[in-house]
C-alpha cells in the first residue's frame, strides 16, 4: 500500500465513522492517527458525549475484533489479562484469555479502577503481550487500545500514573456538539429504531496491518528531526513544568507526524504536520508544578508556547 491508497482508505474509514458519531473530523483523525502510528488513544470527556460509540465504530470500520473492559473499583488485573484455570479432565492448568485478547480493546472509564488494575495494561500497550503467572502470551496483531476516562475531578476516579499516560500516543476529547450537531444527532436517532447507530466494515485485519506500515515509508528531513527534538526539549525548560515530554514522547511525535502525512497522501513530513499533531501527542505527557496547577495553567498552553518559541525550519 502506498500513501495515495492510504489516504483513500483513511478517508473511507473517517466517512463511515462520521455517519455514526457526531464529532469534529479533526477528532476522528486524531483517534485514527493513534492506530496508524502503532500507538493507543486516550479519550477524556464527561459521560454521554460518545466516547464508547467512537471506540466501537472504529473497531467496526477497521474490521477488527473488539472487546470492552468496563473498569470499576473492584476490577482485578486477572479480570483484564486472563488467568489459569484447572482443567479436571486433563488434570492440568490451562490459560483462559481475558478480554484484552482482541485487536481493538476499549478500556472504558479506565480511571475508575485502582492503579494496580490500570497497570495491568502497561505491558500489553508497550510490548503487545501479557505475562500471567510467569507465562508470556502474545496479543493479537494489530493491537490498539482506546481508553476512555472521566475528568479527574469527577467522583470515584483514580488519576492515571504518568507511566500509564505516557503509553498513549494521542489524547483527545470529543466535547459537546454545537446546536447543529445536536440537532443532527436527534434527527438520526428519529430515523432508526436502534438506540446506537451501526457502522459498516471498510477495512480488514490485513489492510489495517498494511496501513500501519505506510508511515514507515514517509520521508522526514534532518531539520525536521531537529525541530521535533527541540520542541520536546523546550517543554522540559518551562518553569511551570515539573516533568516535560519524555524521549518516548519525542518518538511518538515523530511517528504520529509521519502517520498524519501518510493520512493526507504525502510522502514527506512538513512542519505543519508536526504542529497539527503536537497537542494530542505532547500535552498529556506534561506534568505541571503545584504552583502551575493552583494557577490553572493548562497543559495545552504550554505546548502552544513551545510551538510559538521554537524556530520552524524552512521547507524547500
Amino acid at each position: 500500500m502506498d500513501v495515495t491508497e492510504a489516504n483513500e482508505q483513511c478517508e473511507a474509514v473517517l466517512d463511515a465513522i462520521g455517519n455514526a458519531v457526531i464529532a469534529d473530523r479533526e477528532f476522528l483523525e486524531t483517534v485514527l492517527l493513534g492506530a496508524m502510528a502503532g500507538g493507543h488513544a486516550l479519550l477524556e470527556d464527561v459521560p454521554g458525549t460518545g466516547k464508547t460509540l467512537t471506540a466501537r465504530s472504529f473497531a467496526s470500520a477497521l474490521g477488527l475484533s473488539f472487546s470492552r473492559v468496563q473498569f470499576t473499583p473492584d476490577l482485578l488485573p486477572a479480570d483484564v489479562t486472563g488467568t489459569h484455570v484447572f482443567n479436571e479432565q486433563d488434570r492440568e492448568f490451562e490459560f483462559n484469555e481475558g478480554p484484552i485478547f482482541a485487536n481493538v480493546v476499549l478500556a472504558d472509564e479506565i480511571n475508575r479502577a485502582p492503579p494496580k488494575t490500570q497497570a495491568a495494561l502497561l505491558e500489553a500497550m508497550e510490548e503487545g503481550q501479557v505475562t500471567v503467572d510467569g507465562d508470556t502470551h502474545d496479543l493479537p496483531k494489530p493491537f490498539f487500545v482506546i481508553a476512555t476516562q472521566n475528568p479527574v475531578e469527577q467522583e470515584g476516579t483514580f488519576p492515571l500514573p504518568e507511566a500509564q499516560v505516557d503509553r498513549f500516543a494521542v489524547k483527545s476529547s470529543i466535547g459537546y456538539p454545537d446546536v447543529d450537531g445536536e440537532y443532527e444527532l436527534l434527527r438520526r436517532r428519529a430515523g432508526r429504531s436502534a438506540q446506537s447507530p451501526s457502522v459498516g466494515t471498510v477495512l480488514d485485519e490485513q489492510l489495517v496491518t498494511e496501513l500501519r506500515e505506510v508511515p514507515e515509508t514517509v520521508r522526514v528531513d534532518d531539520d525536521l528531526l531537529e525541530y521535533m527534538a527541540n520542541v520536546a526539549r523546550e517543554t522540559r525548560e518551562d518553569r511551570r513544568v515539573q516533568v516535560g515530554v519524555s524521549p518516548r514522547g519525542t518518538q511518538r511525535l515523530f511517528e504520529t507526524a509521519r502517520a498524519y502525512a501518510a493520512m493526507k497522501g504525502r510522502e514527506f513530513v512538513t512542519p505543519d504536520d508536526v504542529k497539527r499533531v503536537a497537542q494530542p501527542v505532547l500535552a498529556h505527557r506534561v506534568v505541571l508544578t503545584p504552583d502551575a496547577q493552583v494557577n490553572n495553567v493548562s497543559k495545552s498552553s504550554i505546548v502552544d508556547r513551545v510551538l510559538d518559541d521554537v524556530p520552524v525550519p524552512t521547507v524547500e
